[in-house]
């Protein structure tokens, strides 16, 4: 732990940090390029599952365990390596940032805040945008992995919705120095409120009705 850190700035990645939605993004990558045809093919059917559990009334935390289902037996060294790749690929083709919201994780970093990214995605993606972002830690959904192979499931539960309340409180409990009122958070999406509301700062990325109804005082940054 930084005990120098003067606060912590809590931000969700999908569509607050970056554009792309990096769970689907990255599973058609990775599959594609790993499998050819098959995993295109495993992939796009993941990705109709997904969609029909949520149109169905499924909440993302079902989806969220669902997605990760479509991982097992894949060697998580392997996936991860192509988490790197997948990085490099996205930032060659531009507008992967959302760049007001990454500016303002530098500017918070530079003043002495320690930036946590939040998601229900899991460290093959996020840990290369963290060392890219400069983030200090990583709460996030983290797949079981036995003998080096993905099994399916979930260590602990998904990092949606409460699950990041609690993921913020713990990690706040390890800064013992720093004021819950006096940190910042990002988020996008009515999911996002219960980490929103852990912090005395929240910020709404984007113009998600429910969350803006939920947060009528909160800062608002446009994302065009």
């Amino acid at each position: 732990m930084t005990a120098t850190l003067r606060s912590l700035v809590f931000c969700d990645v999908d569509e607050t940090l970056i554009r792309d939605k990096s769970m689907l993004g990255f599973l058609r990558f990775y599959f594609a390029g790993r499998h050819g045809g098959r995993g295109t093919r495993h992939a796009e059917g993941t990705c109709r599952r997904l969609a029909g559990l949520l149109s169905a009334g499924a909440d993302r935390a079902e989806a969220n365990r669902a997605y990760y289902e479509a991982w097992k037996g894949q060697q998580a060294a392997e996936v991860a390596q192509w988490g790197v790749r997948w990085l490099a690929v996205r930032q060659q083709e531009g507008g992967f940032y959302v760049e007001r919201t990454r500016a303002e994780m530098l500017r918070h970093r530079a003043d002495g805040a320690g930036i946590v990214l939040v998601s229900g995605s899991f460290p093959a993606v996020l840990d290369p945008i963290a060392a890219d972002i400069g983030a200090a830690h990583l709460l996030c959904s983290r797949p079981e992995v036995h003998e080096g192979v993905f099994t399916g499931r979930l260590e602990d539960g998904p990092v949606i919705a409460e699950g990041k309340r609690r993921a913020v409180h713990s990690l706040l409990a390890c800064y013992p120095h720093i004021r819950p009122a006096d940190c910042h958070a990002y988020g996008d999406h009515v999911s996002d409120l219960p980490m929103l509301t852990a912090v005395g700062h929240p910020t709404v990325v984007g113009e998600d009705p429910q969350l803006l109804t939920a947060l009528p005082g909160a800062r608002v940054i446009p994302v065009p």
